[in-house]
């Protein structure tokens, strides 16, 4: 009898010691599937305990820290991608050219479209379609030339 009195109270407190890790702030916090999935069902309330002992010691922004660095890497990727290639550029405009101004917008036949960001002024030529030469600047950027004539702008890649 004495025996079967020392089962029943080791039995209680095992299910007494899962009712508490099920209850756990960890639990809490994670939600029961990815506490199970975790295996942390499995720890004892001490080991467990100790566990939520030493996640909040750890340095609050850690987590955030990683994060927000692998966010830089992926944006850095992208931009990375979309930066126009150091290639230059040979087509023609679609439309008239009607000369440079600062903001003015540049379709080319090839899809790119470029705007004029120098404050080079080349107000009074008007022609249909002519060729442009986009080239890169020594020191960033990029210039562009049109048809036979000296006077280059500078321009930026928009699409």
């Amino acid at each position: 009898m004495r025996t079967l009195v020392v089962l029943a109270a080791a039995a209680s407190l095992s299910l007494f010691n899962c009712a508490w890790a099920q209850d756990s702030d960890m639990e809490t916090r994670m939600g029961s599937a990815q506490f199970r999935t975790a295996g942390l069902h499995k720890l004892d309330p001490d080991e467990l305990r100790a566990l939520e002992q030493w996640i909040a010691a750890q340095p609050p922004g850690q987590a955030q820290l990683r994060d927000a660095r692998e966010a830089g890497r992926r944006e850095a990727a992208v931009e990375t991608a979309r930066a126009p290639e150091s290639e230059p550029v040979d087509s023609t405009i679609v439309g008239r050219f009607e000369g440079f101004a600062r903001g003015r917008v540049f379709n080319l036949a090839n899809g790119q479209v470029w705007r004029q960001v120098g404050d080079q002024n080349w107000p009074s030529v008007a022609v249909e379609g002519p060729r442009v030469e986009i080239r890169p600047a020594r020191f960033g950027g990029w210039w562009m030339r049109v048809g036979d004539q000296n006077t280059r702008a500078r321009v930026e890649r928009v699409r």
